[in-house]
């Protein structure tokens, strides 16, 4: 009996290591993390995100269904943190650290803010993991779409004349949510 509880821990212990090698070696290396920091005086904010890639994929719409909760990225949920309070629209975030959600529509998109941080993007069924009872904004935007493809999921903030523009571009499709400090 002790002989094949020793067995089977060792199988178990075997198995969570490849698991954890699949997963580093494999499934990361298709979305790899990715960091974008960005400041302006005393502001500083800081978006982690996996960076999927198109690979010949018809991305929004079909991989990315309109209409649905998208975890704005791949593997970990993408998060989004600020030193100070800022101003989307006539709404405030107030400086912390959110998940970033977004509704892909054909025309618009709903980027959503949400004070709850699930370490998955998505449950085992594949559905976003996002609880709308946290989320604290929501900005409808809408969506460009360009001729230019990009590769890979891009998420950026870029300074214009009235303050700054948090970026999401994949494929063909740009989203500019502006923003200014409150």
């Amino acid at each position: 009996m002790k002989k094949i509880l020793i067995i089977s821990g060792i199988a178990v212990v075997t198995l969570a290591i490849g698991l954890a090698v699949y997963f580093k070696t494999v499934v990361k290396s298709k979305s790899p993390e990715d960091r974008f920091d960005y400041s302006n005086g005393n502001l500083k904010i800081t978006i982690h995100y996996n960076r999927p890639s198109k690979r010949g994929r018809e991305i929004f719409g079909k991989l990315v269904p309109f209409g649905k909760t998208w975890r704005t990225g791949a593997n970990e949920t993408t998060t989004f943190e600020s030193t100070q309070d800022l101003k989307f629209g006539d709404k405030i975030l107030k400086a912390g650290k959110y998940s970033l959600w977004t509704v892909p529509n054909e025309k618009t998109w709903q980027v959503i803010f949400n004070s709850k941080i699930p370490s998955w993007g998505v449950n085992f069924d594949g559905v976003a993991s996002r609880d709308s009872t946290y989320d604290v904004l929501a900005q409808e935007v809408p969506a460009v779409v360009q001729n230019k493809i990009f590769e890979q999921l891009t998420i950026s903030i870029e300074n214009v004349s009235d303050g700054a523009e948090l970026i999401i571009i994949w494929d063909k499709t740009l989203v500019a949510v502006p923003f200014t400090l409150n």
